[in-house]
């Protein structure tokens, strides 16, 4: 096969999977983070490798895309981004504990855990979630196949319809967007109308 068979062969599939994303979920998932920003609570953002990447992407966008006149912004961390952090509980304790040990002096109740796996396995993600529960925090899953463990322990999952981890990779950073955007039109000021900030600079 060549490379061009095999470039229209993924991007084909890859269509398909994103036709086929759960929307109802979705719509499940954003009105929980329309509701954590209404609440002033903490949304924390986490998961390993290619989904670490989309975590701190989601995070910037979620802090500054979304902005808008007139409204709260969102209070967003990124459980990925301290890399001293990270290998300190790694060293110390074990990698399964990198992200709960984060959480668990700033998780409050009805704080929101957004929680990518693309297996819904990760020892370190499901340590995280089960923590969060806990701590009365809500949970969110994002991952793929057939959710793996995520899925029993969040209380909103939403599973990619793929079964190739490139492919559910690509379709959670496009959701990322997608839900970035969404939240951009659908939090309005109350009393002012008011053109969104701008998310073009530094971009």
């Amino acid at each position: 096969m060549n490379a061009s068979n095999v470039f229209q062969s993924y991007t084909a599939a890859l269509q398909s999977v994103l036709s086929d994303l759960p929307q109802g979920d979705i719509i499940r998932m954003i009105d929980e983070i329309v509701e954590a920003g209404e609440r002033g609570s903490t949304i924390f953002i986490l998961g390993n490798g290619g989904s670490a990447a989309t975590a701190s992407h989601f995070a910037c966008d979620l802090a500054k895309g979304t902005q808008r006149i007139g409204v709260r912004p969102f209070r967003v961390i990124a459980l990925t981004d301290n890399v001293p952090l990270i290998t300190a509980w790694g060293n110390d304790t074990s990698y399964d504990r990198i992200f709960a040990e984060q959480l668990r002096p700033l998780v409050q109740p009805d704080d929101v855990v957004i929680a990518i796996s693309g297996s819904g396995n990760s020892p370190n993600v499901l340590e995280a979630v089960r923590l969060a529960r806990e701590a009365g925090a809500r949970t969110i899953g994002w991952t793929g196949f057939q959710g793996g463990q995520l899925k029993d322990l969040v209380d909103v999952c939403v599973i990619v319809p793929s079964h190739v981890m490139e492919q559910i990779e690509d379709a959670h950073l496009i959701m990322e967007h997608a839900i970035c955007t969404t939240l951009r039109a659908v939090r309005q000021p109350q009393l002012l109308q008011a053109e969104p900030l701008s998310v073009v600079k530094g971009a």
